[in-house]
C-alpha cells in the first residue's frame, strides 16, 4: 500500500490551515508590508523543493511554498476584511489607511 497520497493530503490541509492565523496575526501585527517576506520564503521552499529526491519531502515543500505565494494575496485581502470590520483592527498600529 501508498500512503503518500493521503499524507499528502492531510498535510496539505494542515499547512494550509496553519497559514491562515499566519495571515491573519500578520497583518494585524505589522500589515501587508510583510509580503516581501512571504515571497522569499515561498521561493525559497519551491527551490528547495525542486532539490529533494523523496517525492514526499518535495511535494511537502512544494505546498509549503505555494502557501506561502498565496499568502501575499490573502495579505491585502485580510487588510479588506480589517476595514470591513470583520477582523478587529490593531489600534496601536498608526499606519493604517482608513
Amino acid at each position: 500500500m501508498n500512503w503518500n497520497g493521503i499524507l499528502i493530503g492531510v498535510a496539505s490541509f494542515l499547512i494550509i490551515g496553519i497559514f491562515h492565523p499566519i495571515v491573519i496575526k500578520g497583518e494585524y501585527y505589522f500589515s501587508k508590508r510583510i509580503w516581501p517576506i512571504f515571497l522569499v520564503l515561498g521561493l525559497v521552499f519551491l527551490g528547495i523543493s525542486l532539490l529533494v529526491e523523496n517525492a514526499l519531502g518535495a511535494s511537502l515543500l512544494g505546498v509549503l511554498g505555494c502557501s506561502c505565494l498565496w499568502s501575499i494575496g490573502e495579505l491585502k485581502e485580510q487588510e479588506d476584511r480589517v476595514k470591513k470590520g470583520w477582523f478587529p483592527r490593531n489600534e496601536k498600529r498608526k499606519d493604517y489607511p482608513f
